[in-house]
């Protein structure tokens, strides 16, 4: 391995580092509070998003399933034929798009108000298009991405990852998710071996 390698995979982990300590810096409590609120309640979450935010929200969702949290993904291109039919009034949509423009995004905010579904945003920019639609928005700030051209989804998607990760172990207290819960629904592999000997 080249030097410069070495050192350029060091910052990497400084920058992402920095990434997720800085959350607790810059987080908005009263909306991050509403958010767990919300997902603690609503009859679904449905997470949605493009590109990196778009695997950071289904591992969101996933998350949420094994905490016996209705949840599903809705990529946004089957979302644009047909998948917005998932859903219905008092679901909670969470979205994700550090530029909070993402064209494919755009339609299905416009559903989530006419169907009466409570957006969730989580966005870098707080004029756009997904802040201004979200009836909470939880803002995304992360300095720069710790590749060398700054355009890969690396810190940002730590930070987005962090961001839900928070939000489901605050989903954990509120809804007094058990242990004997998880147990039954994870029989496979090493966890499910260990929850269920």
């Amino acid at each position: 391995m080249k030097r410069k390698a070495l050192e350029l995979a060091r910052e990497s982990l400084k920058i992402e580092n920095k990434a997720i300590a800085d959350l607790t810096d810059y987080l908005d409590i009263k909306n991050f509070e509403k958010a767990v609120d919300v997902l603690s309640t609503c009859p679904k979450t449905i997470t949605c998003a493009s590109g990196s935010s778009g695997i950071a929200a289904k591992k969101f969702s996933h998350s949420l399933c094994c905490i016996e949290r209705n949840a599903q993904f809705l990529s946004p291109a089957e979302a644009l034929h047909g998948g917005m039919g998932c859903i219905k009034k008092g679901d909670a949509v969470v979205m994700v798009s550090r530029g909070g423009k993402t064209v494919e995004l755009l339609p299905i905010m416009d559903v989530c108000h006419k169907k009466e579904a409570i957006l969730i945003g989580i966005t870098e920019n707080l004029s756009s298009p997904l802040a201004k639609k979200s009836q909470i928005v939880i803002p995304l700030k992360v300095e720069k991405e710790s590749d060398p051209y700054n355009v890969m989804a690396t810190a940002s998607f730590i930070a987005t990852i962090a961001i839900f990760d928070a939000m489901l172990v605050a989903i954990m207290e509120e809804t007094g998710y058990q242990l004997e819960q998880f147990s039954l629904i994870h029989p496979g592999g090493a966890v499910g071996e260990r929850l269920n000997n």
